[in-house]
């Protein structure tokens, strides 16, 4: 991700025990014109992110003063809302719904390959760099504004990650079209692989969860071997 003339490279928070992997993540994000804080402890995470300017962070799950999952929720409590990439040695579903519960935006598995966790940070860095839209997705109770990046049923908030929101919008976009897996993981995550596609799956259950749980009424279909659209749309029809 090379920055224009003059631009200040986006800077990305590591928090990562491991020295070596550490290193690694650094002079990969060095490479890709970006600038990087590596850190080793939660604690001297929070501290980065309080002193400003992360445009993105790649938190580990392990660190020595406590889990990643508990840090990457304190962190949105407290109101910061960068994109978060998770590194962790368990690859399992149910450790992926606690990373997104969390407010996590992205899962990567180690090992992992450097080329793979650039794409991630690289679709991370868009999302979070796109400019603020006017666009607001009106179902029923259901009032989702993409602008301001928040969600509510009625009078009350609804708590949307910003990789939920993200593929929310995507479908949004599409005007009740249906949209690919395979753009949907492009556009939302930078690349397609298994790992990602599992990802999506979560997110498209979280999503209906939440809205449809409350609604009772469908608001995601899932176009057989294709993809998903919004449904109530013209072209929304199940294949």
């Amino acid at each position: 991700m090379r920055t224009r003339a003059g631009a200040v490279p986006a800077a990305v928070l590591v928090v990562e025990d491991d020295a070596e992997t550490r290193k690694v993540v650094v002079e990969a994000l060095v490479a890709d014109g970006l600038r990087a804080t590596a850190v080793g402890r939660g604690d001297a995470g929070t501290k980065a992110l309080r002193a400003g300017g992360i445009a993105a962070a790649v938190l580990d799950v392990w660190l020595p003063d406590g889990n990643g999952i508990d840090l990457c929720r304190a962190w949105r409590r407290a109101g910061f809302h960068v994109p978060i990439l998770m590194l962790t040695a368990r690859t399992d579903v149910a450790s992926r719904v606690k990373g997104l519960d969390a407010g996590a935006d992205d899962y990567l598995g180690k090992p992992f390959a450097l080329s793979e966790l650039r794409a991630r940070l690289r679709a991370l860095l868009r999302r979070g760099a796109r400019a603020v839209g006017e666009q607001v997705l009106e179902r029923g109770p259901l009032r989702v504004d993409f602008g301001r990046r928040q969600a509510w049923m009625g009078p009350s908030q609804v708590p949307l990650t910003r990789r939920e929101l993200d593929v929310l919008e995507r479908l949004f976009r599409a005007k009740g079209h249906a949209v690919s897996r395979e753009d949907l993981l492009q556009e939302v995550w930078g690349e397609a692989t298994p790992e990602t596609a599992s990802s999506l799956e979560v997110i498209i259950a979280r999503l209906r969860r939440k809205l449809e749980g409350q609604t009772g009424a469908e608001l995601i279909r899932t176009l057989r071997g294709y993809g998903y659209a919004l449904a109530g749309h013209p072209g929304s029809d199940e294949t």
